[in-house]
């Protein structure tokens, strides 16, 4: 049967829409993160992009998977992690916008306040290098330990000098902590993993990092061979500019502003 020229016209023009529609996969975890990456798809799908989230548990095989291909993008993690995972593994990446900064905290189910945790209490912080140095410098800001002077984000248990409350240390992989804060006496803590695990109330920290130092805003990272993709580009304009992100982000920190910042906006 001969189609109508307007209809073939028409079909003709989808498919050649659809041979131009190019594929990111964006590598995320889950939270705040992955929903926000996908609030965008809609919007990204009309300019000629096919966004495909690509879901990890923990903070290495991202890299590994942006690192051989798998993916384009990666968002995760901050600059600090970026550097000291390139330091260790070579790898050549590059950031391509900033993403959110989140508010972490020491959380605890058990104690009402930091003055409340016992002798000989559990604590349980980040197993990856920086995050567990963030962790630690909440618990000095705490009063609870002492680092070595200068360590700064960089420290570790093994930099610890002074623990009049000999806590013990349990190292976990950042976003399973929030899944056991309930065991232990103290838990570093990230807001946005609490609320996709739906176990207590985010804004229930016991102290907070503050959301002032745009150095840890996790971002969007490809290799630096990369970082002048236009689709890449587009993409992270596209999300940056868009207010069902936005809406999705606030939602996804249980709409507390106190929670997050908008990097690429303050």
């Amino acid at each position: 049967m001969r189609l109508p020229r307007f209809v073939a016209a028409a079909l003709l023009s989808l498919g050649v829409m659809a041979a131009q529609a190019e594929t990111l996969k964006i590598g995320t975890v889950p939270g705040a993160y992955s929903d926000a990456v996908n609030a965008v798809i809609p919007e990204a799908k009309a300019q000629g992009l096919d966004i495909k989230v690509v879901e990890f548990s923990d903070w290495t095989t991202p890299n590994v998977a942006l690192d051989a291909g798998d993916i384009d993008v990666n968002f995760f993690q901050h600059r600090p992690f970026l550097e000291n995972a390139a330091k260790q593994k070579g790898y050549r990446f590059a950031i391509v916008g900033l993403g959110i900064l989140q508010n972490i905290g020491l959380y605890s189910l058990k104690h009402k306040s930091v003055d409340a945790i016992p002798v000989g209490g559990k604590v349980a912080i980040a197993n990856d290098p920086v995050n567990q140095g963030r962790g630690l410098l909440l618990l000095q800001k705490a009063g609870l330990i002492k680092l070595k002077d200068g360590v700064g984000f960089l420290g570790t248990v093994d930099d610890i000098i002074e623990n009049p409350k000999r806590l013990t240390f349990t190292e976990v992989e950042g976003p399973q902590l929030a899944r056991i804060t309930g065991d232990v006496d103290l838990a570093q803590g990230y807001p946005h993993f609490i609320v996709a695990a739906g176990t207590f109330d985010p804004t229930s920290a016991l102290i907070y990092s503050g959301i002032e130092d745009k150095l840890f805003a996790v971002s969007f990272v490809t290799q630096a061979a990369r970082k002048d993709d236009p689709a890449i580009r587009t993409f992270v304009r596209l999300f940056q500019n868009s207010e069902a992100v936005k809406r999705q982000i606030h939602t996804s920190f249980a709409g507390s502003d106190k929670l997050y910042l908008l990097a690429w906006q303050n």
